[in-house]
């Protein structure tokens, strides 16, 4: 059957088709993405304003439209920690339902962290062993690990690029000030977590989703995505190291000249890069293997399992 996952990301909406059945691959049919930035668009009270609901609305009933123009049989929608931590999220929920027919299904940052480690495990497969996924979104960091498709360990983090970007980096480029507050402030949050993975052993793989992951490993010299799914493409600690100091000097404009850059993620791609060495350097990686799975297929592998064969 043709299905499609709306995913209603602090960065993005994007809607991902796929012709799937139980027991097999998922294969990509058909990608609609907008980048509305949720995250950003957050008032001083923690609300979604009138002017990110609307464009939100707009967004879905235009995902809707081409969801129905590819043939999709069954849709799950879905959000992610922007709606879910708006402080007026049962309003934003209850229009988007009145306006669309579309009841979002609002996942908690557990159940991120869990939906992409499944991800990831069958990416991989059983022979990876112990795996150790890390996640960074644009509101949240998830962090998950376990030898099994359900993880040991599952934990949601508010440091997501978007979010981090909007409260901690203001300037463009950044004070170098704003940056050593906001690394202080990654560093504490990661530790608080780091031992309750460690007591649980050394993992055999570690893995990275999400465009984040996928930019930083990029600029470091991996694969562009045009060369395929399969290439293998890896993320060194070292590398990073050496990027970090080189993107805090560099305005966003000038980060959209980096190999694979994306003109909106450009900016978010620093309070990135320090989520993302904070992650390695607390949990002792060298090194991580970019996953080409993440939540979107985590939710589609799911749903079949659940269904009947």
């Amino acid at each position: 059957m043709r299905l499609g996952v709306l995913d209603v990301g602090s960065n993005t909406v994007h809607l991902l088709v796929v012709d799937a059945h139980p027991g097999a691959r998922p294969l990509p049919a058909h990608s609609h993405k907008a980048e509305l930035r949720l995250a950003q668009l957050l008032d001083d009270d923690g609300a979604i304003g009138p002017e990110g609901v609307g464009k939100l609305i707009g967004t879905v009933h235009e995902a809707l439209q081409a969801a129905e123009d590819k043939g999709v049989e069954d849709l799950l929608p879905f959000a992610t920690s922007a709606v879910r931590e708006a402080s007026n999220a049962d309003d934003v929920l209850a229009r988007i339902k009145d306006e669309t027919g579309v009841e979002l299904q609002v996942l908690t940052g557990e159940e991120e962290a869990r939906l992409t480690f499944l991800a990831a495990r069958r990416w991989f497969g059983w022979s990876a062993g112990k795996l150790l996924v890390l996640d960074i979104g644009g509101g949240s960091l998830e962090i998950a690990y376990g030898m099994d498709e359900e993880p040991d360990a599952a934990v949601s983090l508010p440091l997501g690029a978007g979010r981090l970007t909007a409260g901690w980096l203001p300037g463009d480029p950044p004070d170098p000030a704003d940056v050593r507050a906001l690394r202080r402030h990654v560093r504490a949050q990661i530790a608080r977590t780091v031992g309750d993975f460690s007591r649980l052993g050394t993992p055999d793989h570690v893995v990275a989703t999400s465009k984040t992951f996928r930019q930083l490993a990029r600029i470091s010299g991996a694969a562009r995505s045009a060369d395929g799914l399969y290439v293998q493409r890896e993320l060194k600690r070292r590398d990073l190291e050496d990027w970090v100091p080189r993107l805090t000097e560099m305005s966003a404009d000038e980060r959209v000249e980096l190999p694979g850059v994306s003109e909106g993620r450009s900016g978010q791609l620093l309070a990135g890069a320090l989520v993302a060495e904070g992650a390695m350097d607390l949990f002792g990686v060298e090194s991580a293997e970019i996953c080409p799975w993440a939540l979107r297929e985590g939710v589609i592998l799911r749903r079949l399992d659940h269904m009947p064969s």
